[in-house]
């Protein structure tokens, strides 16, 4: 199961996915630092299966912050991001996009 929420802010919409394992933990590799504890309500907004979940395309969005692999591999599927934009820490996958245009 993973975690998908939307943030409409000022700057535009934001979209949040992260694996529900990795909630409440730090991850960190030298300069990088993933804060899924203190910052865990960044993430957490529905529970669903990555089976399941349609997004909307990716022109909705202005950004998009991925974590964990089955967020990651959710994303991918969805045309979301690309599989090589992917980076890890901790062997975690995670990924950031960003669109300059959204409709």
């Amino acid at each position: 199961m993973i975690y998908v929420k939307i943030h409409d802010t000022d700057e535009g919409t934001i979209i949040a996915m992260c694996d529900e394992s990795l909630i409440g933990k730090v991850l960190e590799e030298g300069d990088l630092v993933i804060d899924l504890k203190d910052y865990s309500d960044f993430y957490v907004g529905d529970l669903v299966d990555p089976e399941s979940i349609e997004l909307p395309e990716h022109q909705k969005f202005n950004s998009a912050n991925i974590v964990g692999k089955e967020a990651v591999e959710t994303a991918i599927r969805q045309n979301l991001i690309k599989a090589e934009n992917i980076n890890k820490v901790m062997d975690v996958p995670y990924a950031h996009a960003y669109w300059m245009n959204p409709e």
